[in-house]
């Protein structure tokens, strides 16, 4: 009797549980439990951050989705999540617009702290943080015998594309922790333009760029939320694609120093940073007709009233050494554009023609040799000529003597 009475009381609770998540792609085995961290996933987008929880434990605590609302807002339908039964588990799916995070409450910090950045060079970094959280309403009584669900979340976006290792926290069985980072990197390009309107893109000769001629580029944001513009910290090139090659030369670091050949339009003040400079060749490439040029920018994010305070700091620029490049460094993301083909004008001798130069002498065959000679033959006849001319010549200016004597009549 008391064997079938626990069959019984196993039975019924069985029942329970599948009428509980009746309709819903639920585990009675594995969701008959309170929320914890594991049942809440942040996705930090670059326009929305998404937030999915795992419906069935909020079942199993006794709510329903329309009880679930970002930070305290139960009243505004925009600030709820909506069902997705299409997976298992179940889930409710939050979608936060970064243009507009403000409207349920969500919290933007912005922090900045100084310290180097992509290369060593000292400078302002910013990290922007948003952060609110998800929870039930609280009851009209005094007491209740509901658990209160409470879900925080938070996204880092640091500026400079510094991706750190995703956090998390958790506390009690009814209260969900999730930190997570994201990047800005996939809205942001480098661009090259054929002159200063920035509409014609750079068309590449297949012979390559005259050297000196002037290249304008551009790093540019789309699908970015007009909150952030985009600052120009490290502008350099390098013969390779690789933005960690030995070789480089900079372009311009902030407004500390600059190549006098490259002018800068525009910098922090708005979604694009433009500048210009004029194409060379990388003395390596001495033995080639045409040398590569790679352009890379470590760029940063900052909001308008921010992008000022964030210049690097001149005067405080360290070599970088091997620990840096393969430590910190690294980890930047660094926007690249190229190659630009660069031609030199210079003349070369190819192998060919140096064989020549050093080959033995010219020989001359039978017909040159009696042309050359019937031609010496002639140059000796015509100066003896002349001088037999100038002996006659001599001669006929020579004086007449006087005649006398008696008429001779027979010449009458």
């Amino acid at each position: 009797m008391e064997r079938l009475c626990i069959i019984l009381l196993l039975i019924s609770k069985t029942v329970i549980v599948n009428t509980q998540f009746n309709g819903f792609n639920c585990d009675g085995n594995f969701h008959s439990r309170f929320p914890t961290e594991r049942d809440i996933s942040v996705y930090c987008g670059v326009q929305t951050i998404t937030l999915k929880i795992n419906f069935c434990p909020v079942l199993f605590s006794g709510y329903i989705d329309t009880d679930l609302a970002l930070n305290g807002r139960h009243g505004d339908a925009h600030c709820r999540g909506f069902i997705n039964n299409n997976t298992f588990p179940t889930v409710v799916l939050f979608s936060i617009s970064l243009s507009t995070l403000e409207a349920c409450g969500n919290l933007l910090m912005v922090s900045t702290a100084q310290g180097p950045n992509a290369y060593g060079n000292v400078s302002m970094v910013q990290i922007g943080s948003i952060s609110g959280y998800i929870d039930t309403p609280d009851p009209p009584t005094i007491i209740s015998y509901l658990p209160g669900l409470l879900y925080k979340f938070s996204c880092s976006y640091p500026l400079e594309y510094l991706v750190n290792n995703t956090q998390l926290a958790s506390s009690a069985a009814a209260i969900s922790i999730k930190d997570s980072n994201g990047t800005f990197i996939s809205t942001l390009n480098l661009l090259l333009y054929n002159d200063s309107s920035y509409v014609q893109h750079l068309a590449m000769p297949m012979a390559g760029l005259t050297l000196k001629t002037r290249v304008y580029a551009a790093v540019k944001a789309t699908n970015l939320d007009r909150r952030w513009n985009v600052l120009m910290d490290y502008c350099y090139t390098t013969p390779s694609g690789n933005p960690n090659d030995d070789l480089r030369y900079d372009l311009f670091f902030g407004r500390c120093d600059k190549d006098p050949q490259t002018t800068v339009f525009e910098n922090g003040k708005s979604q694009m940073g433009r500048f210009s400079f004029e194409v060379f060749r990388f003395v390596k490439h001495k033995n080639q007709k045409m040398s590569t040029v790679f352009l890379h920018c470590v760029t940063k994010l900052c909001r308008a009233d921010d992008c000022p305070l964030l210049m690097p700091i001149c005067g405080k620029r360290k070599k970088r050494d091997v620990s840096e490049r393969t430590g910190t460094a690294s980890d930047k993301a660094v926007i690249t554009a190229g190659p630009i083909i660069t031609r030199s004008d210079e003349t070369t001798t190819n192998n060919s023609q140096i064989a020549q130069l050093n080959g033995p002498p010219f020989k001359m065959n039978s017909v040159t040799s009696a042309l050359i000679s019937a031609i010496a033959i002639l140059a000796v006849m015509s100066m003896c000529f002349f001088i037999l001319s100038l002996t006659l010549l001599k001669g006929n200016q020579t004086p007449r003597t006087a005649l006398t004597g008696a008429h001779n009549p027979a010449f009458s």
